[in-house]
């Protein structure tokens, strides 16, 4: 978690990093085994080099998967909502085999694992979490629907929808990076538990909870009714229209889990700025794949989120360098006044 005494450099990144406490011994929470600092913190980069491929290779994949469902013949928002948290159940195997009844090892140690939380408090988590999951998704949706028809030769938007996509851009972007921050919050103050099992019931039950909501905005707007023929007027066909849907779904569900894995390793902070590092990502394979023009517009966004990455990790790297400097001279101040005593 967030280390907040005296160390400047998390309370300004809020980078947050293994202890690595020489004298004892580490408890992984998982497997409940004894483990040594440095091999902890190994595992600990592993774990967030993963995160990262996750994120990045999932949020890439369903960026484009979701333009193809546009671009051949998909128009429904709340099928594109969907298909953003529909995909959980893929997850439910992993969290079974991560599941404290499936743990190798009962051997009790003197670090315990802290008292569960109410089942009230993650009920509301979770409730609260996805509603908040599925506005973001369908203002996300509604706005990349109006991106890819303003594209189009045949399509004209109007002035005012152009503003609505605009407000639904904005107000996704919000909401997050709101999402992001109380994930982090709920980590700390309510779940309280450093394992994989908790970051997947995040991921699980919050998805459960947009996806049911999707589902009554699927039937409440009507759009359930044109569902069959955008799937007959689709240009690639039905079996890809489904394919193209599932493998959206999945794909989300991959860049999710290393979105809230970085939250639980990290920070939210972070979390953000590895998202934004697939802007520039995007756009090369929408070159590739779609025959995309790159112009202008497209390449300053690409130069802006490099530039802010290297911005955060060169920052990180400064206040690093000043924190381990101001441990060094705290260390010499002390051993002299022992030697003077």
């Amino acid at each position: 978690m967030i280390h907040h005494g005296g160390c400047k450099r998390a309370a300004t990144t809020n980078w947050r990093e293994p202890k690595l406490n020489e004298e004892d011994p580490v408890v992984d929470m998982d497997n409940h085994d004894l483990q040594h600092p440095r091999t902890r913190s190994y595992k600990w980069l592993i774990r967030v080099a993963a995160y990262i491929v996750f994120l990045l290779s999932g949020q890439s994949a369903a960026t484009l998967l979701g333009r193809l469902y546009y671009d051949k013949g998909g128009n429904s928002k709340w099928m594109a909502t969907f298909v953003q948290s529909a995909g959980f159940p893929i997850l439910i195997p992993l969290l079974i085999f991560f599941s404290p009844m499936f743990s190798k090892s009962t051997k009790s140690t003197r670090t315990q694992s802290p008292t569960k939380p109410k089942l009230s408090s993650l009920a509301f988590v979770y409730l609260t979490f996805g509603l908040l999951l599925t506005g973001d998704n369908l203002m996300y949706s509604y706005a990349s629907l109006l991106a890819v028809h303003s594209d189009s030769d045949t399509t004209k938007i109007s002035r005012a929808k152009y503003v609505i996509g605009f407000l639904c851009t904005l107000g996704a972007s919000a909401t997050y990076s709101l999402y992001l921050s109380l994930v982090q919050l709920s980590f700390e103050k309510v779940i309280k538990r450093e394992t994989f099992s908790a970051v997947l019931d995040m991921q699980i039950y919050t998805s459960f909870v947009a996806t049911c909501s999707c589902v009554v905005g699927l039937f409440a707007s009507g759009e359930w009714r044109k569902l069959g023929d955008e799937m007959k007027v689709y240009e690639e066909g039905r079996v890809s229209y489904l394919m193209t849907l599932i493998w959206t779904a999945l794909t989300w569900q991959i860049s999710s889990v290393g979105l809230l894995g970085l939250i639980f390793e990290v920070s939210s902070l972070f979390s953000n700025v590895i998202s934004t590092l697939a802007l520039p990502v995007v756009p090369i394979l929408a070159v590739i794949f779609f025959h995309d023009k790159m112009d202008g517009i497209k390449v300053m966004a690409m130069i802006l989120a490099i530039w802010g990455f290297i911005s955060y990790i060169y920052q990180h790297y400064l206040d690093d360098a000043k924190s381990r400097k101001d441990e060094t001279n705290v260390t010499e101040v002390a051993g002299g006044t022992t030697e003077m005593c």
